[in-house]
């Protein structure tokens, strides 16, 4: 999403920014936006962030005007506005066959306990929305409400204000109210308070209020918001050794669930950097010196995003600002002063280099009403943290352990965690007295409710068939010396390496040929290829031996730089369509590893080149499964990628594969029809006929896009549909997936608190009333706590029974064939993302068609 569609995620309206309350005003905020030319159309670096070249702003281009406040609101009519929870669409209603009951039955009952916690009681008065407008107009919110607050008397103790909007228990006597106040400087401000609206009990604005209490209620708990969370600063874990400190923190939100209004509360993690941004750049000048400095600053720098120490508010950096040091002075109110006597009279911070060059981050929001946008915000480097992680922390595994020791806690632990934070609010006497003015009360302990396990899968395999242990979840030993349903003989390929890697190639090529046999996979011994350690001298050996007959390309790279593996698949998903199988030679350098190494290259290569491995018993006839999933390209121009993965077969074990690339702005679904109608005549082509029944499973659906994909995308896959035929009129059903959801679910095992064994459901308690959804944790996890995945079918013309949809979403998420076990998603799904994935990070082009009936992908 972009930053403004997050913030009407957030509750805001478009173009309107929330500031956090209790937190000072930034600089730029408080005193001067530098308002700089956009940026100018230039070259595309690193993730494709636009590149200026260092140089100085021009006078004119240093405009200076005050920042207004603009705020949440909720309820406000006209505008449009995303909602953060898809709230106010209603699919269930439509489907007649769930109007009842959309339970399923199979399974074994399990007794489960979740994170979430029910209202007990609420307000059975009607919420008062007022508009409040003030003359003269105050820019500040602080003032704005300090002047409303004057008046207690008229309006109460219990209120809410949010800079334009109050919301009051009770109806004042006049629908417009005049009040009066005085500032400090004895000037005199109308006051003029509006009723706009009556809300009662059950309005959905009426939630949205429940939210902004809580937040409330967070931050009397000395919680910090950052983005869309809060997060303690005053119980920081420090991890010293790798400069980095996780604030904990809590997502809370407050919805209607299926028989009572839930607060749902999860665990969240923020991971700061200690060092800023201005170590992170002398760090950097001294290992690139002077002359490659700014080239390599913007570079890192420009996407990152940063956290001020004085409001722990965050910013993108978008910009340098060369010419620009904390001498520089500004205009507040009617004297001018430099950035380093600012930060020292209003934070008590000093600038400790006053050389150092200041940041820019455009402001994505609207001016006050009646004035033009502000410009971006100059930050000090000094004064701005880095957050998160680079791509070269994540490939650390010794970062990655030490973070994951404090992040990932284990169910009893995250148990533990929320009932410290149900404590804490229970016994923070101001949190209890702002509840009990709005007559809110939460129940005290998490939630009970009970599930179901649907019986294991039977995994066929060849003439065989075979169960696995669930609580692995893994069948890669059952598998072991077994042949595959088909497998594709290699007769004719290539391995290329490098005179270092000449031992570790021929090592791989002998236990390739130990464990091709047993799988039935017949081996010719390959060419082999040495190419100097040069990316052109790759592509130049790959130009000059991949040919038409060339069934697979195996590739072993020296490290796993980024550049040499875009280079292999560019050209071979692009120009010479070729299956390739790319290895760094660090995997397989251990010997007593290289036998499992090379099983699951030899698995790889045979899917690649059309092999069929397992399958699972899937009972409906002459049915399609569709897995969409998209990538937002940002080396592209922000381009979206979609890609569409269908089945072509009874068994799902042949896919067809479709990838198309959108103009930024573009919906997906508008390039996606082509690949569905593509996807049905490859079906057609398959198996002499049409399927009957379609089933959707739309993946990369994020906050506040549902209502976009009932009103655009299902109409737009019908369309599609009917253009096989005017009598073509198969059923349909539409899944939306969701994975970065906040519910979390614990079993009581043994005594102890665990995850669910795989296949547990949930389709009652925590599920929306107005949707046909339910959870399935489909996984086993060794470390922290299994995160469930989300289903809410949005249109299904098929009736099939909730039951049976449980049952066959959780049968496709074992037939990923990259991973001899159970995933996440339904396998069409994961493999949708992989395509969308090596298109958007690796070739930025339409893969050639004759690649289309081929996973070469994975």
């Amino acid at each position: 999403m972009t930053g403004r569609a997050r913030a009407r995620s957030r509750g805001r309206a478009r173009g309107q920014e929330a500031v956090t309350p209790g937190a000072q005003p930034t600089p730029a905020q408080e005193a001067a936006r530098h308002v700089l030319p956009p940026p100018a159309e230039g070259e595309l670096v690193g993730r494709g962030r636009q590149k200026r070249a260092p140089g100085a702003m021009s006078a004119e281009a240093v405009l200076q005007i005050s920042a207004g406040f603009q705020q949440v609101k909720i309820g406000e009519r006209g505008g449009r506005r995303r909602d953060f929870h898809d709230a106010g669409v209603h699919t269930r209603q439509l489907m007649e066959h769930v109007k009842e009951s959309k339970t399923g039955v199979s399974g074994s009952s399990i007794e489960l306990r979740a994170n979430f916690m029910r209202l007990l009681s609420r307000p059975q008065w009607a919420l008062y929305q007022y508009h409040v407008d003030f003359k003269p107009p105050m820019e500040s919110r602080r003032l704005r409400s300090a002047l409303l607050f004057q008046h207690d008397e008229t309006l109460g103790k219990a209120r809410t204000f949010d800079g334009a909007l109050l919301f009051l228990p009770h109806r004042l006597h006049n629908t417009e109210t005049v009040l009066c106040s005085e500032t400090r400087q004895g000037e005199r401000v109308q006051i003029t308070v509006t009723l706009t609206n009556e809300l009662p009990p059950s309005s959905p604005v009426c939630l949205q209020f429940y939210n902004i209490i809580f937040r409330r209620i967070l931050r009397m708990l000395n919680m910090q918001q950052i983005g869309r969370h809060y997060y303690n600063p005053d119980d920081p874990l420090n991890i010293p050794q790798h400069r980095l400190t996780i604030w904990p923190g809590f997502v809370t939100n407050i919805l209607q669930y299926e028989s009572s209004i839930m607060l749902c509360t999860d665990v969240s993690h923020k991971v700061l950097r200690s060092e800023t941004v201005l170590d992170f750049m002398s760090t950097l000048k001294q290992h690139c010196g002077d002359q490659r400095f700014p080239d390599a600053c913007t570079k890192e720098l420009v996407g990152l995003i940063v956290l001020t120490k004085y409001n722990n508010k965050t910013y993108r950096i978008d910009e340098i600002a060369w010419d620009h040091t904390p001498n520089n002075t500004f205009k507040r109110g009617d004297t001018m002063i430099s950035f380093k006597d600012y930060y020292k009279t209003q934070y008590g911070l000093e600038i400790t280099d006053g050389n150092q060059v200041l940041l820019v981050s455009h402001v994505r929001r609207m001016g006050p009403a009646g004035a033009p946008p502000p410009g971006p915000a100059l930050l000090v480097p000094e004064f701005c943290y880095l957050t998160g992680l680079t791509d070269k922390m994540r490939n650390d595994f010794n970062i990655m352990k030490d973070l994951a020791a404090h992040t990932r806690l284990t169910p009893e632990q995250r148990e533990s965690r929320l009932n410290r934070f149900i404590t804490n609010i229970s016994k923070n006497a101001e949190a209890q007295n702002e509840l009990s003015t709005w007559g809110l009360s939460f129940e005290n302990k998490l939630l009970s409710l009970t599930g179901r396990v649907l019986p294991a899968e039977r995994i066929i395999q060849g003439a065989r068939m075979y169960e696995y242990n669930p609580w692995t979840a893994d069948w890669s030993k059952e598998m072991r010396g077994l042949p595959l349903i088909s497998s594709m003989p290699l007769e004719s390929w290539l391995m290329f390496y490098t005179r270092r890697n000449g031992d570790v190639a021929h090592a791989l090529l002998q236990t390739l040929n130990k464990v091709a046999g047993p799988m039935g996979i017949r081996m010719q011994r390959a060419v082999m290829i040495e190419y100097d350690d040069r990316q052109e001298s790759l592509l130049r050996a790959l130009q000059q031996n991949v040919g038409p007959g060339t069934q697979i390309v195996v590739v072993i790279l020296p490290t796993n730089r980024k550049d040499k593996y875009d280079c292999v698949k560019k050209y071979l998903c692009v120009d010479c369509p070729t299956p390739s199988q790319c290895v760094v030679s660090r995997t397989l350098s251990r010997p007593q590893a290289l036998m499992t190494v090379a099983t699951k290259i030899a698995l790889q290569m045979n899917c690649k080149m059309g092999g069929e491995l397992w399958s699972i018993e899937i009972p409906l006839k002459q049915l399609m499964i569709v897995g969409i999933d998209c990538y937002h390209d940002t080396a592209a121009g922000k381009r979206s990628i979609g890609a569409l993965v269908a089945s072509l077969n009874q068994s799902m074990s042949r896919w067809f594969s479709k990838c198309v690339l959108q103009s930024r702005g573009q919906e997906i679904i508008d390039g996606l029809k082509v690949a569905l109608k593509a996807a049905l005549k490859a079906y057609w082509k398959y198996n002499n006929c049409l399927p009957s029944r379609i089933i959707v499973y739309r993946d990369g659906v994020g906050d506040g896009m549902l209502q976009s994909v009932v009103n655009y995308e299902v109409p737009q896959i019908m369309q599609s549909i009917k253009t096989m035929g005017e009598d073509y009129a198969p059923k349909l059903t539409v899944v939306v997936v969701k994975k970065r959801i906040a519910s979390r679910f614990f079993a009581r095992i043994d005594g102890k608190l665990s995850n669910p064994p795989p296949g547990t459901v949930i389709d009652t308690e925590v599920t929306r009333p107005e949707w046909y959804d339910f959870f399935i944790v489909s996984q086993a996890v060794r470390m922290g706590s299994i995160c469930p995945t989300h289903y809410n079918v949005v249109f299904d013309s098929s009736g099939l029974k909730p039951d049976h949809m449980q049952r066959l979403t959780y049968k496709l998420c074992h037939m990923y064939y990259n991973w001899q076990g159970i995933v996440r998603v339904p396998a069409p799904c994961q493999y949708a993302h992989k395509l969308a994935f090596l298109v958007g990070q690796s070739i930025h082009k339409e893969p050639n068609i004759n690649l289309d009936d081929f996973l070469y992908y994975l």
